[in-house]
């Protein structure tokens, strides 16, 4: 097995994760906060795919997805254009709102599709290009890769366990 077929597998979890999450959830189970401060699922699945949209982007020099395909302005948030929600406030984490799953689902599948893309075309020695000097070390590709798919799992762990807590509130 290649280095690609593993991160796409890993990539391929995070979509079915997503898709499980969102299963079933109305506007009241996708905005429920369990406390002032925390996070919703709509927040949650929102910025997991901001960060991989736009990571997956920058480090492929590709245009993202949320912007490209008219995502932001389906969305409709009171955010800046590139904000990903990176260190948001509270207040910030409110202003996350959906009308419906799909909508996640949908803007989801659209970075997926993108990233799938790059990961097929990937050789071994692309996983050894630096994508960011800002660090140090710098970043490579393949620790770019793993960063993002590490992130997007806690976030969707995190999403699924919220709707658990939601859901057996409810009954």
């Amino acid at each position: 097995m290649h280095a690609k077929d593993i991160l796409i597998d890993g990539y391929d979890r995070i979509r079915e994760d997503v898709h499980a999450v969102l299963d079933g959830l109305g506007p009241d189970e996708l905005h429920h906060r369990p406390a002032p401060d925390a996070n919703s699922v709509a927040w949650l699945v929102w910025h997991l795919t901001r960060v991989q949209d736009d990571h997956i982007a920058g480090a492929f020099d590709l245009d993202q997805v949320w912007l490209s395909q008219g995502w932001e302005k389906r969305f409709g948030l009171d955010l800046p254009r590139q904000d990903t929600g990176y260190g948001h406030s509270s207040a910030k984490v409110a202003k996350v709102r959906v009308d419906s799953a799909g909508l996640l689902s949908g803007y989801y599948d659209a970075v997926h599709e993108q990233t799938l893309g790059v990961l097929r075309s990937l050789a071994a020695k692309d996983l050894e290009r630096v994508v960011d000097e800002r660090w140090d070390p710098p970043v490579t590709l393949g620790v770019r890769l793993v960063s993002v798919l590490s992130d997007d799992l806690q976030h969707v762990g995190q999403a699924a366990y919220l709707k658990g807590l939601v859901q057996s509130a409810a009954a």
